[in-house]
């Protein structure tokens, strides 16, 4: 039970074009390998529930997720986060263009947005 987002962007030229191919640097939060290399996007699920219905199993599953681009430039976050908007638009709803922030610690920039998703069953 877990939102398209990766097959969806895997089949994105734009997104493999600015995040690679073998492996693609899209990962679920967490899961990014200690050996990073920018540029890079995490999600994670921040909410969801089934389709329900009184009269019959749920058909649909709703997700919110919420996408966090790294990289080592503003333009570069901004460019993998527009790569990722072109792919899974028609699919999914951008609902909220979160914080541009720099990590203090990597001196990193981050590119945050956040994106609903109905995933019939």
């Amino acid at each position: 039970m877990i939102a398209p987002i990766f097959s969806i962007c895997a089949a994105s030229a734009d997104v493999r074009s600015i995040l690679g191919e073998s492996p693609i640097r899209l990962y679920p939060f967490g899961l990014q390998d200690d050996n990073v290399v920018y540029p890079y996007a995490v999600w994670q699920n921040i909410d969801g529930e089934p389709e329900n219905y009184l009269a019959q199993r749920p058909d649909a599953d709703h997700f919110s997720l919420q996408v966090d681009c790294w990289a080592d430039s503003v333009a570069t976050a901004i460019s993998v986060a527009r790569a990722i908007r072109g792919a899974i638009e028609g699919k999914a709803y951008i609902t909220r263009w979160g914080d541009q922030s720099r990590d203090t610690e990597t001196k990193r920039y981050r590119y945050s947005f956040d994106v609903d998703w109905i995933v019939k069953r």
